[in-house]
């Protein structure tokens, strides 16, 4: 069992990082430029020191066992931790290279991923030796990366309590979206003045992990919550299902799939999470960052301003 790491448990845990990213041997050959053989034996010698099996190989195909997407997960919180350091190591001699982490909220529109590109591919630009990595999160994760000195920044929107050690700029952008209900639900045809909290009492909704409380009561109505999603795709099936409400973004309701969702209540539960990007405070905001914060801002901003459908 491994109880400390060596210089040689780095270097494995390296190649089985580069094979789970590739999700297989084959793939991640020319980015580890090993032969096979050679990966193989480096991922079974690396089972050998942590006394687990990793991942199954063979006609199947390559798939990471339990064990290895724990592994996995934690190996890349471990190794953009590293390049994190490396990176405001750097800062600190003003020499501008590097991997930048950038974290993005899911389930953010499509206009705003495209601003988020453009603002990479401007910023890339500008600093050749900048390679950005951008990952997504779930909402009720979000926070956590941006203290836990995984990343460098993060993008999403926010409506709880602002963590003293997490600075917040403010994106000129936002989520709008209210209460719905799948057409063949009984409120789908209640007007919001006979919609008494007796009768929300009556249907169970669904809630979004980490979103705050004060979004599922208004006035002297609340929502009975009944389960929970992790995002808010998950929310619309559950939602399309005909068995809950919810509260979703009005462009994933009116995306025009033909998902016909209905909004309940006309404006009592609507709401407004503002967009953000978010730093720890550990980390250093180098003109790299500053910069690529300016550029997810102005086009964001200058994307959502010409949408027809607000996010």
């Amino acid at each position: 069992m491994l109880n400390r790491l060596q210089e040689s448990d780095i270097k494995l845990l390296r190649v089985f990082y580069a094979v789970a990213s590739c999700n297989g041997f084959t793939a991640a050959e020319p980015v580890l430029r090993m032969q096979r053989p050679n990966i193989s034996a480096a991922i079974k010698k690396l089972e050998e020191r942590l006394e687990l099996i990793l991942c199954h190989r063979g006609r199947g195909g390559f798939q990471l066992t339990k064990e290895g997407e724990l592994v996995y997960q934690e190996t890349k919180r471990i190794f953009n931790a590293f390049d994190n350091f490396v990176y405001n190591l750097k800062s600190l001699h003003d020499n501008f290279s590097g991997h930048i982490t950038l974290v993005v909220m899911s389930s953010l529109p499509r206009d705003m991923m495209v601003g988020v590109a453009k603002a990479v591919s401007t910023t890339m630009k500008k600093y050749e030796d900048i390679h950005i990595n951008i990952q997504t999160r779930l909402y009720n994760e979000v926070e956590h990366v941006a203290l836990s000195g995984e990343c460098h920044l993060v993008l999403s929107c926010y409506d709880m309590v602002k963590s003293e050690s997490v600075m917040f700029h403010p994106v000129d952008a936002s989520c709008t979206g209210r209460l719905y209900c799948a057409p063949s639900h009984p409120l789908a045809k209640v007007q919001r003045e006979h919609l008494s909290s007796a009768i929300l009492d009556q249907y169970p909704a669904v809630g979004l992990s980490g979103l705050s409380s004060g979004n599922y009561v208004r006035d002297d109505k609340r929502l009975k919550i009944r389960t929970y999603s992790d995002s808010f795709e998950s929310m619309m099936s559950a939602i399309m299902s005909g068995e809950y409400i919810g509260l979703l973004p009005d462009y994933l309701a009116q995306d025009g799939q033909g998902n016909n969702l209905v909004p309940v209540a006309g404006d009592l539960f609507e709401f407004n999470h503002q967009l953000y990007v978010m730093n720890g405070k550990n980390v250093i905001l180098n003109p790299v960052l500053k910069h690529l914060i300016k550029e997810i801002n102005y086009f964001i901003s200058h994307d959502q301003a010409s949408s027809p459908i607000a996010a």
